[in-house]
């Protein structure tokens, strides 16, 4: 069993913050596994679990988006397929 449901299952926090799933967010057991798996939140809920502003979410969200648009336009599929060949051909 994975940490994460084991404090889920047994409703007990996580004392180890060297996780790097760690967040001191008591509601979700401080783990951000927990807290992604509560579903849809707004901009200020994941800026108080974080301890950052709403603006910053929202900068960081239109950031983490516009790096998606361009692994979805394949940009990053064909450099990373370009990649592929030039390590299978050495």
């Amino acid at each position: 069993m994975k940490c994460f449901n084991a404090h889920e299952k047994f409703r007990v926090q996580c004392k180890k913050n060297s996780c790097k799933y760690w967040i001191s967010c008591p509601t979700s057991y401080d783990c951000t596994l927990i807290a992604a798996k509560k579903g849809p939140m707004t901009l200020q809920q994941i800026g108080e679990i974080f301890n950052v502003t709403r603006m910053r979410i929202c900068q960081l969200e239109k950031r983490i988006l516009k790096k998606m648009n361009i692994v979805m336009d394949g940009k990053f599929e064909t450099d990373f397929h370009s990649l592929h060949r030039k390590i299978l051909h050495k």
